[in-house]
């Protein structure tokens, strides 16, 4: 992480105009995503049990508010860093509810005998579709408290210093946008191949089973602080 940071400051540091602001917004974008953590293994996890739509519908999610940060982060970051470590509690153990759910409708393919697809309106319904799916991925990335503690490096760096004027700061949040986007839809292919050879209802089971204990392991490690 502390390398990736500073490249991004050395890029900022350069001269190059929108060029150079926008390659540093690349690599500040994979600075936030690349780290494995709780939403990295959600995408792979959600992509495997439902396909590639769903998966890069939750990845897109992610992506969005990764976008969401850099932005924030030239605009007011300075400001804000200290009061996001004040509520690093509250925003850990938020994330650590919001998992425990996304483990439960994980889960919930595991339980059935050996249906492969939801069959009646009430299970269609709540089947996790591509909107659901972007919806869940940007409100956990948003308290994801991993999220946070790169989020708050990044406008501490000098990056927020060097990179001022409008269109530079534009050309920073495409970068830091397409950046993190890709590699979310990379783990959402990866997730999804996965998924591609496990076909039979016993190894959908299998993988839905495997993904909740995941995400369930997620939840606990994040409320103790992991």
């Amino acid at each position: 992480m502390s390398g990736l940071l500073s490249t991004v400051a050395a890029l900022a540091g350069t001269p190059g105009g929108l060029a150079t602001a926008f390659a540093s917004g690349v690599v500040a974008g994979l600075a936030i995503a690349v780290p494995v953590g709780a939403v990295s293994t959600l995408i792979v996890m959600v992509a495997a049990q439902r396909g590639w739509r769903v998966g890069a519908a939750a990845g897109l999610g992610a992506a969005t508010v990764d976008g969401a940060y850099a932005t924030v982060a030239l605009v007011a970051g300075a400001a804000l860093a200290p009061l996001i470590e004040a509520h690093r509690t509250t925003l850990r153990w938020s994330s650590a509810v919001v998992l425990a759910a996304v483990a439960v409708v994980l889960a919930r393919p595991a339980w059935r005998p050996a249906a492969a697809a939801p069959t009646t309106a009430a299970e269609k319904r709540s089947a996790l579709r591509p909107g659901r799916a972007y919806l869940t991925v940007v409100g956990l990335t948003a308290v994801n408290p991993a999220t946070v503690v790169y989020f708050a490096a990044l406008v501490a760096g000098p990056a927020a210093r060097t990179v001022t004027n409008p269109p530079q700061r534009a050309a920073f949040v495409v970068g830091a946008l397409l950046g993190s986007a890709c590699w979310q839809l990379l783990l959402a292919g990866t997730g999804s191949a996965v998924g591609g050879v496990l076909t039979g209802p016993r190894a959908r089971r299998w993988t839905a089973a495997a993904g909740a204990v995941a995400v369930g392991a997620l939840a606990v490690a994040t409320a103790a602080g992991g």
